[in-house]
């Protein structure tokens, strides 16, 4: 789980500032405010690190790709091939890192993990994508157990690795320049074979990869619903980026059981589904039936409120296929995966979108086999009323205030500005920027004023006329 965020120098943002990651971490601002931009980036990563080719420092994008950024200068903060896109993050680990120096028999072990790195252009080329630097820090709780860094010496493509709390011995042979990064974070074969107690570096590039092969993402703009469905019997990986496997997923998941916290009973996850589909309001019941036995195809049925009759998952309001791969995919996911969404409440009613609130409680809270999932979601949203139900959430204590992190991108200030709104354990918001959500208070008192008016009017009308 990720426990802290900061970007420098990527698209909007001159500088996040520290992001808290909680269990559930949100993201507001209008359009265009630069939220998203956040997402993406971790997005990029995760590209990079899933990427065949190990020089790729970043991996913007492809055409069938999550996020497509395009070039560094396309990406970088005004655009200036003279900045350097800078940033650390700190995540726990779901088994503790031990290993032990072989020379002076010393152990070492952590926790988390925290990450630093920084990209620019190249000096000779201009155009091509170097790592000047990065460290990684193992940490126990708040005490370092050691940190190692890789750095670009001046003027030159070649790498020194230095250690802090840790004593690395060079083997004795002749020096040769350490000249190859793996992506933006990896340290190259080469320096387990420099020194001689180095070997531990590997587990932290496969640390990192197992933090990114865990993130998952579900865009603003699902697929539409379809009649029937082919499923030939494989496992999808997750839903999609726009939920194009949740049918799939469903069928493949049918003997997974869930529970929504300690001590509440497991059940199948379509039945989960269909559980919080009927808790938001939006249908009675869900199923997903075969054609026949002889046939790959499935059709989702949906009775709604208020109707005896089952009908195909097109028959019903666009806003329950636009939920469902939210749905899915939050129950879907593996333990210890990060899921960032967006807009999730999207084509929801108010209603709607404040149930979805609960449901994202409950998959914080969610087990199985006995164990906590532990899933963090990552949400951009637009809705009041999402997180409305969460500051009463908070008040009502059904979430502690310390799982739940929001942010607001300000761009009323120059450079934006990405501000935590402080959330009391009453759920109450200590820090509302100015129309936060609209000037609901000014609407209010303009309509009053308008009525009074046009009574007014209405009246002098009437006495005219006798």
């Amino acid at each position: 789980m990720l426990k802290q965020l900061r970007i420098k120098n990527f698209k909007g943002w001159k500088d996040t500032g520290a992001i808290r990651m909680a269990p559930i971490s949100l993201f507001f601002g209008a359009n265009s405010s630069g939220k998203s931009s956040i997402g993406q980036f971790l997005m990029m990563l995760k590209q990079t690190v899933e990427s065949p080719d190990r020089k790729a420092v970043f991996y913007p994008g492809g055409k069938n790709s999550a996020v497509q950024l395009g070039s560094y200068q396309e990406m970088v903060f005004h655009r200036d091939p003279e900045n350097k896109i800078a940033f650390d993050y700190r995540w726990s680990l779901s088994e503790a890192l031990k290993f032990k120096d072989p020379l002076s028999g010393q152990m070492f072990s952590g926790n988390e993990l925290a990450f630093s790195g920084e990209v620019e252009l190249s000096d000779a080329t201009k155009h091509l994508l170097q790592v000047s630097c990065f460290k990684y820090r193992l940490l126990e709780g708040e005490a370092q157990s050691l940190s190692i860094e890789l750095a670009r010496k001046s003027d030159k493509l070649e790498y020194v690795a230095s250690a802090e709390q840790y004593s690395l011995v060079r083997k004795k042979m002749r020096a040769w320049a350490l000249k190859d990064v793996v992506r933006f974070y990896g340290f190259p074969d080469e320096v387990v074979a420099y020194y001689q107690n180095a070997d531990f570096v590997q587990e932290l590039n496969l640390a990192q990869e197992k933090l990114f092969n865990s993130i998952y993402y579900l865009g603003p703009l699902r697929t539409k619903a379809e009649r029937l469905y082919t499923w030939g019997g494989i496992t999808p990986e997750s839903v999609g980026f726009s939920g194009e496997n949740t049918v799939a997923a469903i069928l493949a998941a049918r003997d997974r059981k869930i529970s929504l916290g300690y001590r509440r009973p497991a059940k199948p996850l379509e039945e989960i589904i269909a559980l919080k589909l009927k808790e938001m309001g939006l249908i009675e019941e869900f199923r997903v039936n075969p054609i026949s036995e002889q046939r790959q195809e499935y059709e989702v049925k949906v009775r709604t409120k208020g109707s005896r009759d089952w009908v195909d998952l097109p028959d019903v309001g666009f806003g329950i296929s636009q939920v469902l791969p939210v749905l899915v995919q939050c129950f879907y996911a593996p333990a210890g995966s990060i899921i960032l969404m967006e807009q999730p409440e999207i084509h929801l009613h108010p209603s709607a979108q404040s149930a979805l609130a609960d449901v994202m409680i409950d998959v914080i809270n969610s087990r199985e086999n006995g164990t906590d999932r532990d899933i963090q979601l990552v949400i951009e949203t637009h809705s009041e009323h999402f997180l409305r139900r969460l500051q009463r959430r908070i008040a009502e204590d059904a979430v502690p205030k310390e799982k739940v992190s929001a942010y607001f991108a300000n761009i009323a200030k120059t450079p934006a500005t990405l501000e935590p709104l402080q959330i009391d354990i009453f759920g109450n918001v200590h820090n509302w920027p100015e129309n936060f959500f609209g000037d609901e208070m000014g609407d209010i008192t303009e309509q009053a004023k308008a009525a009074m008016k046009k009574r007014k009017q209405t009246k002098e009308r009437r006495e005219t006329s006798v």
